[in-house]
C-alpha cells in the first residue's frame, strides 16, 4: 500500500517526547536545585562574619584603649572611640539587614521569607538590646555596670542569630562561632571593665574573622 505524500514510511511514536523522566533523573534535578538554593543562601554568610568581625575587633579595641585604667600603650580619647564604635555597630546592623534582603531577590516562597526575617533580625534585636540598656541606665544602672552589660548583651544577640543560622542552613561553622561568642559574652564580665572590651575584641572579633575565612573557603569548594 502506497503511503500518502508527506507521510513517513516509519511508524511515529507520538509519546516519545512526552515520556516521563525516570526516578533517578528526577532525583538528580531535585538535588541540583537544592544545591543551587543552598549555595545561594549561604553565599552571603561570610559577609556577616567579616562585617561583625571588623566591628568587634576594631570597635572594642578602641573602647579598651579609651580607658585610662587599661594597659594600652596608646590612649584614644573617648570622644573619638565611642562614636567610631557606635558607627561600626550601626553599619554592621544595616549591612546585615540589606544583605539578608538582597540575597533573596529572585527567590520565592519560604526561603525568601526566612532570608528577609533573618536580615531584619540583626537590626531588630540590636535596637531592642540598646533600648533595654538605656532603660536600665535611666533606672539607675551605674556606668561601670553598663560597661559590662552592653558588650555581653550584644554578644548574646549575635550568638543567638548565628545559632539560628546554624539551624537554618545546617552550618557547623556558624554553630562553633555562636558558642565561642556566647562563651565570651558570659566570661568577659568577670574580667571587669575595660578588660572585658579587650576580651570581646580579641576572642569574639578574632573568631568572627576566622569564621569568615572558613566560610569563604567552604563556599568556593562547594
Amino acid at each position: 500500500m502506497q503511503s500518502e505524500p508527506g507521510s513517513s514510511s516509519h511508524p511515529r511514536d507520538d509519546h516519545d517526547d512526552d515520556q516521563p523522566l525516570d526516578a533517578a533523573a528526577m532525583l538528580a534535578i531535585v538535588d541540583d536545585e537544592r544545591r543551587s538554593m543552598e549555595k545561594l543562601t549561604t553565599s552571603t554568610v561570610p559577609v556577616y562574619y567579616y562585617v561583625w568581625g571588623v566591628a568587634w575587633l576594631v570597635g572594642y579595641l578602641l573602647l579598651w584603649m579609651s580607658w585610662t585604667e587599661s594597659a594600652s600603650p596608646v590612649h584614644i580619647p573617648g570622644v573619638i572611640a565611642v562614636p567610631i564604635f557606635a558607627a561600626l555597630i550601626v553599619a554592621g546592623a544595616v549591612i546585615s539587614a540589606v544583605v539578608g534582603i538582597r540575597s533573596n531577590r529572585g527567590i520565592r516562597g519560604n526561603s525568601q521569607f526566612v532570608g528577609t526575617v533573618y536580615g531584619f533580625s540583626w537590626t531588630i534585636l540590636g535596637v531592642a538590646a540598646a533600648a533595654l540598656g538605656v532603660a536600665m541606665i535611666n533606672a539607675g544602672m551605674p556606668p561601670e555596670v553598663a560597661a559590662l552589660y552592653f558588650p555581653s548583651v550584644y554578644a548574646f544577640v549575635l550568638a543567638a542569630l548565628y545559632l539560628a543560622g546554624a539551624m537554618l542552613w545546617g552550618s557547623i561553622d556558624q554553630l562553633v562561632i555562636a558558642l565561642i561568642v556566647a562563651f565570651t559574652g558570659s566570661v568577659a564580665p568577670f574580667f571587669g571593665a575595660p578588660d572585658n572590651y579587650l576580651a570581646m575584641s580579641l576572642i569574639a572579633g578574632g573568631a568572627l574573622l576566622v569564621g569568615g575565612v572558613v566560610a569563604t573557603v567552604h563556599n568556593r569548594r562547594a
